[in-house]
């Protein structure tokens, strides 16, 4: 009975893991996608981004909100791309980071009350946790970067031999 049932949980195991690359895709996609509207939300509005990052007493808001408009849409292409996606994860998740302490401050000291369902119902959440999902677990197989990794360790005993 004890190796039947190590056997089902051992498949179990592998179509649960066969999943992994495709919602990765997934992720990246349509996150990618948002990061990068986002950011041309921003690019198209920068007076009010501006305004926005002044208000909340950012300093150099001008230079800071054109850097985050331009993390925001290049970082989306990048995520959906899956090219440097480990990289660029992390600044946008400083970015995220960021849009909570500046923009939703009440927000993120809810995770310590009685009140913690308005810290993932805040906007910088899911862009937060996409960053951190992809930072973390990488972008799968289906991207940019598996398929540079698979040509560079081809060339590698190439390069080895040549050598």
């Amino acid at each position: 009975m004890i190796k039947r049932i190590d056997a089902l949980y051992a498949w179990f195991r592998k179509a649960a893991s066969s999943l992994q690359s495709p919602f990765l895709l997934a992720i990246r996609l349509y996150w990618g996608w948002q990061f990068l509207a986002s950011g041309i939300d921003h690019l198209r509005n920068m007076p009010g981004f501006v305004t926005f990052m002044s208000s909340h007493g950012v300093p150099a808001p001008s230079l800071n909100a054109h850097f985050v408009a331009a993390l925001e849409a290049g970082g989306g292409v990048l995520l959906a791309l899956g090219l440097g996606s480990r990289l660029i994860a992390v600044p946008l998740t400083i970015n995220m980071i960021v849009a909570y302490v500046v923009g939703d401050w009440d927000n993120l000291t809810a995770i310590f009350t009685d009140h913690a369902e308005d810290f993932y119902k805040a906007l910088p959440f899911s862009f937060l946790l996409v960053s951190l999902i992809i930072l973390i677990f990488g972008p799968g197989r289906f991207s940019l970067d598996h398929l540079i990794k698979g040509y560079r360790t081809k060339r590698q005993p190439q390069m080895t031999a040549a050598s």
